[in-house]
């Protein structure tokens, strides 16, 4: 039986930030006290986008991210929605395979990324 599903994104898992960071060739995150425009402080994992003037920040007690881009000036958010998109994928496939269910993952031709997730027969 198949199922498709839709899967709103909180970012709240450190390790699956790591992987994303890892899958995407970024620098591994940093957690602590980031500093962002105008000496705003925000508190979390840092994640250094590529062309961003100042990280995303990320508080994973929250879900909640920190950034600002300028209205895309200091960076662009397609590199936001790709991270997003690669935490997502890392998390669904930690979680599958915790429960031990078989994963395969297809990049498609849009960008978007197919995981089928079956169990282990």
């Amino acid at each position: 039986m198949s199922h498709v599903v839709t899967i709103a994104t909180q970012i709240k898992d450190p390790a699956a930030i790591a992987f994303a960071c890892k899958r995407l060739a970024l620098p591994a995150p940093e957690f602590g006290k980031h500093e962002l425009f105008a000496h705003t402080v925000a508190h979390g994992y840092a994640v250094q986008l590529p062309g961003w003037t100042f990280p995303v920040v990320y508080d994973v007690s929250t879900g909640k991210a920190f950034y600002d881009n300028y209205g895309g000036r200091w960076g662009d958010a397609k590199h936001l929605d790709k991270f997003t998109q690669a935490y997502a994928t890392e998390k669904a496939l930690m979680e599958a395979r915790r429960k031990g269910y078989r994963c395969t993952e297809q990049s498609l031709p849009d960008g978007s990324i197919r995981l089928a997730i079956a169990v282990n027969a």
